[in-house]
């Protein structure tokens, strides 16, 4: 065998083992094993009085409806409707009058209309610091405007917080997956965040590893205020992390999971929707470090480039580029299957990681340019506060 080809297959070698590591990882990250679904037999014994929904939302009239709705369904207090505190973030859509107008009779609807962006806070945990200030209830529930819960769903957050004894449980909401570009890419952006972050050491008691889904977080106020509210990490742009970590440190536990429970009703139509939502934070997921780029950069040539490229190779590199195919095809089928979404898809994994090389390509770019991430209209600059790189 000459030297090209034996690099050829080395090259195809190293994508395939890269790939058998990550089967064979003690807490096999890639199976869908951490999930919480609605307790739809509990709704009418619900016990919510202990809990106040707090939702920022800037521009949310669209949405904010739905997750209202859906909030009415979860069953009422035994005393008292369920609370929700509206944090409107100097929305100029008319999102409070939208909420007023869709709010249920289920709901104790509080709007707080929101101050303007206090210097060094990201938008999202500005406006969390003002609603706080309203609760009274020993449990708060952080949910994204955009995030409808299927009826029984708070229950059962209620129920995994006394079985696990997590200070802080949160849900992955499930993405809406119906047109192309969402089928391509958004089961991926999933199954890459529990790479990334392995639930399985994130639910452990140590701090190795703190997590969070922001879309739907039930937090015991007590901590909230031990950690210094939403000070103690108020320039994050990855604020769920940010805050799981906050959480962690001051010695609580915490849980995150999948839910079908959760769902987003936000669409992502096009490449450029999915493309803006990743690359506002890629960058900043990386700690903006060059050399962290450049090792995600050979990773991901490894895993979903190498296996490809070996089929244009030598016997010994078709071998090894076909196994790692199938591997790398295998690891992402639960996260298809879960989410319902085609099997037929996880051939495409070799574009799916292209894709997100190139977002997160295009996020370093724009923060070496000055344009750093740009969120409905906000412009943030890098670490300008604690937690801000996530």
């Amino acid at each position: 065998m000459d030297t090209i080809s034996t690099l050829w297959s080395g090259f195809a070698a190293a994508g395939a083992f890269l790939w058998f590591c990550i089967l064979i990882l003690p807490w096999q990250p890639w199976r869908v094993r951490e999930r919480l679904e609605p307790a739809t037999g509990e709704i009418a014994a619900a016990g919510l009085d202990g809990v106040t929904v707090l939702i920022p939302a800037r521009n949310e009239a669209a949405v904010i409806g739905e997750t209202l709705a859906a909030l009415g369904e979860q069953g009422q207090g035994r005393d008292q409707r369920l609370r929700v505190v509206l944090v409107d973030d100097r929305s100029d859509d008319e999102t409070a009058e939208a909420a007023r107008q869709a709010a249920p009779e289920a709901l104790a609807l509080d709007i707080c209309e929101g101050e303007a962006l206090a210097e060094g806070w990201s938008g999202k945990l500005w406006a969390l610091e003002q609603g706080r200030g309203r609760i009274e209830t020993p449990l708060v529930l952080l949910l994204d405007a955009d995030i409808a819960l299927r009826p029984g769903m708070v229950r059962a957050l209620l129920r995994r917080r006394e079985e696990t004894g997590a200070a802080l449980v949160s849900v992955m909401a499930a993405l809406r997956m119906t047109g192309g570009w969402e089928k391509l890419l958004l089961p991926a952006f999933i199954f890459f965040f529990r790479l990334l972050y392995p639930f399985h050491l994130a639910n452990r008691p140590g701090r190795l590893v703190a997590a969070a889904a922001g879309g739907c977080v039930l937090v015991e106020t007590r901590v909230l205020d031990a950690i210094g509210g939403f000070a103690a990490i108020r320039g994050a742009l990855i604020d769920d992390c940010a805050l799981a970590r906050a959480v962690k440190d001051a010695g609580y536990r915490t849980w995150i999971g999948v839910s079908r429970g959760a769902v987003s009703h936000r669409a992502y139509p096009g490449l450029g929707d999915v493309w803006h939502m990743v690359a506002r934070t890629a960058y900043t997921q990386l700690r903006y470090s060059p050399a962290l780029l450049l090792l995600c950069t050979a990773l991901m040539a490894l895993a979903f480039w190498a296996p490809l490229a070996g089929l244009a190779g030598p016997l010994p590199a078709k071998a090894a580029a076909g196994a790692g195919l199938a591997v790398m095809a295998g690891c992402y089928l639960p996260t298809l299957r879960y989410y319902r979404v085609a099997p037929g898809w996880a051939l495409a994994m070799p574009l799916v990681g292209t894709l997100y090389l190139a977002m997160t390509w295009h996020s370093a770019l724009r923060d070496w340019g000055g344009r750093r991430s740009e969120w409905k209209g906000r412009v943030y600059a890098r670490n300008r506060a604690p937690g801000g790189a996530g």
